[in-house]
């Protein structure tokens, strides 16, 4: 997408399939603000990247997973010690699907 393309009616349509509203304020400045993100991808496909191999992060990164390890489980009481209301021994929570009473 050239920079000249980038529009008023360009950026309402985005808006439109992102589903939300703009001001005409901020159209104006998302406007700019998406021809300078432009700019700097033109800038960006001027380098030279010749033997460099993709890579989905810059850094190194790895997971650091602690052991699986059973352990001590809450009692009821404490599990429920904050419940703001309890049936039993189980969260009593307000009804969510179909009508609510």
């Amino acid at each position: 997408m050239k920079q000249s393309e980038i529009n008023e009616e360009f950026i309402r349509h985005i808006a439109l399939i992102s589903r939300i509203e703009l001001t005409d304020e901020q159209i104006s400045r998302f406007g700019k603000q998406f021809a300078d993100i432009l700019s700097y991808v033109d800038m960006l496909k001027e380098l030279d990247t010749d033997g460099v191999e993709p890579m989905a992060h810059a850094l190194d990164i790895s997971n650091v997973l602690a052991d699986d390890k059973a352990g001590e489980s809450l009692s009821v009481e404490k599990a429920l010690a904050n419940a703001p209301a309890r049936l039993g021994n189980l969260y009593k929570v307000p009804k969510v699907i179909g009508e609510s009473q």
